[in-house]
């Protein structure tokens, strides 16, 4: 079941004065990451059809380098965006099973404004500092 949000909910932000996790928040937070596919979709279009268009010889070599440069960042960016579009989707299969906005470590509500700041969250703050404490504790040793 796809939601959408009515034009009079365009101005909507969740707040904690709501139950949490309701069906608005939850079609706020769909819609949020939907947007963000879109996008990312798009740019990733943009960015072949350019390659595509630069894809000629360039007959200084100076030139072939810095297009090789050039196309290798943007590759690397599109790979980058192609786990984030896996992450999007994961989170909107959050939605559908009643698991998003909760820590997967402590089952705990994540909080409203780092979901809307980073809708694919899937640990709570506190979660996350504890997960990158002991990721430093181990690239440390």
């Amino acid at each position: 079941m796809v939601s959408r949000m009515s034009e009079v909910d365009t101005e909507y932000r969740p707040s904690t004065e709501e139950p949490f996790m309701n069906d608005r928040q939850k079609a706020y937070f769909r819609d949020k990451l939907t947007a963000w596919k879109v996008e990312i979709l798009r740019e990733a279009r943009e960015t072949l059809e350019l390659l595509q268009e630069e894809n000629a010889n360039h007959a200084d070599l100076a030139d072939r380098a810095s297009s090789e440069t050039d196309r290798s960042i943007e590759l690397r960016a599109r790979d980058r965006q192609r786990k984030l579009i896996s992450k999007i989707d994961s989170a909107i299969q959050r939605i559908d099973e009643g698991t998003y906005g909760y820590c997967e470590e402590t089952g705990e509500p994540i909080s409203l404004k780092r979901l809307d700041a980073r809708p694919i969250a899937t640990l709570s703050i506190e979660a996350q500092e504890r997960h990158e404490r002991r990721e430093k504790v181990y690239r440390d040793d």
